[in-house]
């Protein structure tokens, strides 16, 4: 079972800290949607009848710019050239600002059942600090309103670790997500991307980010809080109420195939010849671009990567050990050909007395001190370090 991603690459202002591929210039969505179709008709010429599809996730950007003509355009051509008659979820990420009842019920008879809404903090100041463009009302409304509109399955992102952003704030946006019953929430460090407008402001020193300690205090009470509140720590950055994980993300965690349509997504396949086992591509990471090439019937493709054993178990080793249900050694010996108990003994051993793994039954999982230092844990276990 395959998951498919699309890209939809339009916002209406920038945000101080996104890294993602937007425009903000745009008000006509015709030639995208039809560069949409196009791709999509052309990859469903070689992969439509090898899986059938399980999920479909509509990301950016911010896809609930788009009309619902335009979004049902896009999904019928993926229903007419694909076989999604076992989809289980199909996602759209929404700004709270582009949400009224009716959009919302349109959404649904589209059959989108699933909605990740970009809230981001329930607090007017932090919200113009990212130069977000919906308010506080509008974030205190919208989950009544999704509701409302029939949507039982949803999530909210949430960023802590602003700048002077105070430690009860972080706690405040927690608890109202609970207080709204909020069944998933993915709560995000702020990162310092180099390209963003936040990068710059860091490297004049208009900015100054928060600091280890502070960033690792509100991490941890994030896990103490929404676990005391019934969510699962599914994931490094994932909360949820039982039953109500995000399949699309589990599918690349669990290293499962999925294409990206769009300009900037990625793709990932396993193949059924021995070399390569499995590939990578991406798209051009430019609108206007990507639009041409599919005008003219080429692919947009940027760049296009065989993946080997080895390649294939570090990122196995680095997308499982980000999940609770961490590292199955069984299946990376057996899939990938790699036994880290003869390659890594010492380093497991050494992670174990550290607190920063648990090994039991075939299975590594960070702890909650290894949580903390997953990238530097995930380093000391791969087979081919960078």
């Amino acid at each position: 079972m395959a998951g498919i991603y699309l890209h939809v690459p339009f916002c209406s202002q920038r945000c101080t800290y996104c890294d993602f591929y937007f425009v903000t210039t745009r008000k006509d969505h015709g030639p995208f949607v039809q560069a949409l179709t196009t791709e999509i008709a052309h990859y469903a010429r070689e992969y439509a009848d090898l899986e059938p599809i399980e999920t479909i996730y509509l990301g950016g950007g911010t896809p609930s710019l788009l009309s619902l003509d335009d979004l049902n355009q896009i999904l019928q051509t993926l229903h007419d050239h694909f076989d999604t008659s076992a989809v289980q979820e199909t996602t759209l990420e929404l700004n709270p600002e582009d949400a009224d009842l009716s959009y919302l019920r349109g959404l649904r008879d589209l059959g989108i059942d699933r909605l990740s809404i970009g809230v981001q903090s329930f607090f007017q100041d932090d919200l113009s600090w990212m130069n977000r463009s919906h308010t506080a009302d509008e974030a205190d409304a919208i989950v009544p309103l999704v509701r409302e509109a029939g949507f039982e399955r949803f999530t909210v992102d949430l960023i802590f670790g602003l700048p002077e952003q105070p430690a009860d704030r972080w706690a405040a946006n927690l608890e109202r997500a609970v207080a709204l019953d909020v069944p998933h929430l993915s709560t995000y460090g702020l990162t310092i991307e180099e390209k963003t407008v936040l990068g710059k402001q860091v490297r004049r020193g208009l900015v100054s980010p928060a600091d280890d300690e502070e960033m690792a205090e509100r991490y941890q009470f994030t896990m103490d809080y929404l676990r005391e509140h019934g969510y699962e720590h599914y994931e490094i950055s994932s909360f949820a109420q039982p039953d109500r994980r995000a399949l699309h993300n589990q599918r690349y965690w669990e290293h499962a195939n999925y294409i990206g349509f769009g300009p900037s997504a990625h793709s990932f396949w396993w193949k059924s010849l021995p070399s390569p086992l499995a590939v990578r591509w991406s798209n051009v990471r430019n609108l206007k671009h990507y639009e041409a090439l599919l005008q003219q019937h080429q692919v947009p493709l940027d760049h296009r990567e065989p993946l080997s054993y080895d390649l294939l178990a570090d990122e196995y080793i680095m997308l499982r050990l980000r999940t609770a249900d961490g590292i199955d050694l069984d299946t990376l010996d057996e899939r990938y050909g790699a036994d880290l108990l003869v390659e890594k003994v010492d380093a497991l051993a050494e992670l174990e007395r550290r607190g920063l793994i648990t090994f039991r039954n075939s299975r590594v999982r960070l702890t909650d001190e290894g949580k903390h230092v997953c990238d530097g844990v995930t380093a000391q276990l791969l087979l081919d370090p960078l």
